[in-house]
């Protein structure tokens, strides 16, 4: 995931990481409330592509469920995987196609819900640039985090020979002063920075490629084995949350704001419609559908991950998710 990146969201990065560690402690087991205690690790610092959940805590769906939720904002050096593998996380957002592939490499993490139908990264280049297309990215560079799976099948199916991948930086800044620049971005965020300081932009959307992961939130194989209540009890209320904050983002939006002082209001309502246009939420404008999962999708993933070479060890891609919790869409 690219988002802007400043000294100002590094102060937050590094002042929500030392709460953390402090509230860390006080989530051992039932509290004397009676409710149950749960983390969430997100993936990035609070912002709209996180609405459902917070919307579920302002709520009180999660207090209403039994459930005493944390949310744990992420930072560009936050890895969600381990976060839940340690147990420091009962839960975590995260992609399908990531969940795969540490599950080959002998982790035990099990998608339970869909955040978003389809993923929303994209190549972001200026409107002049030659490339129209994935396969114009022939003998051009691309800033791309490292790692990044989906780059490694656009190598492939479009047989690129010549092209350079730089690393990705938190910023649209190079791409402001260089009209030949390309880097990977979400659609729901960059683009707004990137017109709000003058530029004109096309953007490419990974998914229709072909290559189309869920963005999930997971939890451990052990965990869903000896709380499947508590899975189904905050499955619940997030997809309760996330059906409202589609609705009305009103409300959590002026929450993240104060949670996130380097985002804007036009920024959130330009993430919120990005998000409700682009149907990443739920397929075909129907809420029922949120969470859910297609197995033919991920059977699908799993083998381009292993056409990749990027599944160390062979696993059942079933195993790397469950239908139980929700419908499928």
């Amino acid at each position: 995931m690219i988002r802007r990146f400043n000294s100002l969201s590094l102060t937050i990065c590094l002042a929500l990481s030392v709460l953390v560690v402090l509230l860390s402690g006080c989530h051992g087991g039932n509290h004397s409330n009676g409710l149950i205690p749960v983390n969430l690790q997100t993936d990035w610092y609070p912002q709209p592509e996180h609405g459902g959940f917070y919307e579920a805590l302002l709520k009180g769906y999660y207090k209403q469920e039994g459930l005493d939720v944390n949310i744990i904002p992420g930072g560009p050096y936050v890895i969600s995987e381990q976060q839940v593998s340690t147990g420091a996380a009962q839960f975590a957002m995260g992609s399908s196609d990531r969940v795969l592939v540490v599950d080959s490499q002998g982790q035990s993490l099990v998608a339970v819900a869909a955040t978003m139908q389809h993923d929303p990264q994209a190549l972001m280049v200026h409107a002049s640039s030659p490339v129209h297309n994935f396969a114009q990215l022939e003998g051009h560079s691309v800033a791309i985090k490292p790692g990044s799976t989906f780059f490694e099948y656009l190598v492939a199916r479009y047989r690129l020979k010549n092209v350079r991948e730089t690393p990705a930086t938190y910023s649209i800044a190079n791409f402001l002063q260089d009209r030949n620049y390309i880097q990977q971005i979400f659609v729901t965020s960059e683009p707004y920075f990137a017109r709000k300081a003058g530029a004109e932009v096309r953007t490419l959307l990974i998914s229709e490629t072909g290559y189309d992961p869920y963005r999930v939130f997971f939890t451990s194989r052990n965990y869903l084995t000896q709380n499947p209540d508590v899975v189904a009890r905050f499955v619940r209320a997030s997809l309760r949350g996330w059906r409202d904050y589609m609705a009305d983002p009103t409300e959590v939006n002026a929450e993240l704001l104060k949670l996130n002082p380097a985002a804007t209001a036009e920024q959130m309502q330009f993430t919120w419609q990005a998000l409700k246009d682009g149907h990443f939420i739920y397929p075909d404008d129907d809420p029922s559908k949120a969470g859910g999962f297609d197995p033919a999708r991920w059977s699908a993933m799993y083998k381009q991950l292993d056409d990749l070479k990027l599944i160390q060890h062979s696993i059942d891609p079933a195993t790397a998710y469950t239908t139980q919790f929700v419908t499928k869409p």
